[in-house]
Order: structure tokens, then sequence, then C-alpha cells
């Protein structure tokens, strides 16, 4: 069993007109996952326009704390009250940044996950140094970047990162429009 953060990706469609419940009851599932040991956060994606398709996402310590979850009392007695309010389950786990970036054919390119980390990271960045610069530059580099990423990452891991991809997320998941052939576009001149 792995021993670093694992996370859960669960999809669900909304039943017809059952949105507002179906919202609750995973407001609900979010609750629930909290009183567990291990657990790091979960978060709600809403689907894009013309999409039904919610997200829920579950980030656990390590497999064996999200083993417990997934097989307690609790969470089955839940998912037993949603299961008319939504159509199509589908559940898969990721383990590291990938988890960011939704399901495996479904990432965006590795470069527009660079620019979606990197337009979180910048702005962090640029304010802690601002507020906290003139405290830390007695210091010497190593103590100075040290405290500086051990007060970042977490920031950055649990809310920023997360943050920067829902605000993203048309941009991630658009894909661009294909090109035409060398020749194709030589015939239309």
């Amino acid at each position: 069993m792995s021993t670093s953060p694992v996370t859960l990706m669960v999809a669900r469609r909304v039943a017809s007109g059952r949105y507002q419940e179906l919202i609750a009851w995973l407001r609900e599932g979010e609750q629930l996952a909290t009183d567990f040991p291990g657990y790091l956060g979960s978060g709600v994606l809403a689907p894009p326009p013309g999409d039904d398709e919610f997200q829920i996402i579950f980030r656990f310590a390590d497999e064996k704390t999200l083993h417990a979850w997934e097989h307690s009392a609790s969470r089955t007695a839940w998912l037993g009250r949603g299961s008319e309010l939504f159509a199509h389950p589908s559940e898969h786990r990721v383990s590291g940044i990938d988890g960011w970036f939704g399901a495996a054919g479904q990432r965006p390119p590795r470069w527009k996950q660079a620019v979606a980390i990197w337009l979180a990271f910048f702005p962090v960045s640029l304010l802690f140094n601002f507020v906290l610069g003139p405290l830390l530059s007695d210091l010497d580099m190593l103590p100075r970047v040290f405290i500086s990423t051990l007060a970042l990452t977490p920031l950055m891991v649990y809310f920023f990162i997360p943050l920067s991809t829902r605000l993203l997320a048309n941009w991630l998941s658009s894909t661009p429009a294909p090109s035409l052939p060398a020749e194709a576009t030589a015939q239309n001149r």
C-alpha cells in the first residue's frame, strides 16, 4: 500500500431534476470524510456549461486511510442515500500532481498544467516575499529558502493550485482547433 497521499476522484452525473439534492448530498459526503483519520481535504467541482457531471475529490494521507474511509459503514450509508440522485458513477485514484488535473486521457497538456501552477505560485510567492522578505533578509539563503518553501508548499498544494485549476478549468479542458495539413493549407490559397 502507498504511503504517499492518495486522491480519489469520483464523477457523478445529476439525475434529471435532482440538482439541488445532489449538491447537498455531495457536501454531506465532504463533511463525512472530515471525521476520518488521514483526511487531507476534498472539493466539489461543478460541471462546465452544458454538462451535468460533477467531480468530487477526496484526498487522504495514504492508501490505508483512504481504504478505511471507503469501506466504512458511514460512507456506505451515505452512498445509499444518494443512489437515486446520480447516474453513471465512476471512480479512480491518482497520486501526485496528476490529481489536480483530472482523469488520465482528460488531463491538459503538461505546458497548460505548468502555466496553471505558475499562475498560482507567482502571486503567492511575490506576496510572501513582499510581506516577509524584509524579516528574512538577514538570513543566509539556505534558511531563507527553507522557511519560504516550508510556508508556501502547503498553501500551494491545498489551496492555491486547486483554486487555479478551478478558475482555469475551461481553458485547461479546451482543445485547440485541429490544424490542416500543409498541402490543404496551400490548396486553399
